[in-house]
Order: structure tokens, then sequence, then C-alpha cells
């Protein structure tokens, strides 16, 4: 069975940071691409950055230069550090890993950032 946990989220003001971790089991994780996106309510989840098996990455616009996603395979882990954070980053956060068809997600962590 395949499982993502989110876990980092919380409550900074602004200009503060967290880091969000996601710890994946029942996949090779070595293989996959990890990402992390994001979802407001009622708007569609969007991109906020993935990391590939190869350690290439990219990023939403609105965040470079703000976020850094790093992964370690050794522990099944992929993060998100965030930096600089804004009000309008306050949304719920969620894990995906993606292999071809095959593709999981998280449950959620919320990060609400206050002005």
């Amino acid at each position: 069975q395949v499982q993502l946990v989110e876990s980092g989220g919380g409550l900074v003001q602004a200009g503060g940071s967290l880091r969000l971790s996601c710890v994946a089991s029942g996949i090779i994780f070595s293989i996959y691409t990890m990402g992390w996106y994001r979802q407001a309510p009622g708007k569609q989840r969007e991109l906020v950055a993935v990391i590939t098996s190869g350690g290439r990455t990219n990023y939403a616009d609105s965040v470079k230069g703000r976020f850094t996603i790093s992964r370690d395979n050794a522990k099944n882990t992929v993060y998100l550090q965030m930096n600089s954070l804004k009000p309008e980053d306050t949304v719920e956060y969620y894990c995906n890993a993606g292999l071809g068809r095959r593709d999981y997600w998280g449950q959620g962590t919320q990060v609400t950032v206050s002005s």
C-alpha cells in the first residue's frame, strides 16, 4: 500500500519560513518524480515544485527564489523549504509521487501565513 505522509505545515508570520516533509512508503522512492502542489478552496490544484529522480527541479514562477525542493532517497523523503512566506502562500500543500501512469497523493498539510 502506497502512503505519502506530509508534515511541517502550520502558522507563520509573513517573511518567515517553514519546511514541509513528505515521507513515502510502498514505492521505490528513488525512481519517482516527487512534487509539491497546493490548492486553495474552490481553485484547481497547482504545481509548486517538482524534483525528478535525477535531481532536476522545476518551480512555479510565484515561488522561484523563495522555495527549494530537495529529496533524500535514503529516507524516502522529499522536502520543501519555504522562505520569505507571503499571505498568498496560505493554502493546503500536497505531496505527489509520479511515475508514468502511477500517481499518488498525500493527505495534505495546511500552511497559514499571517500578515
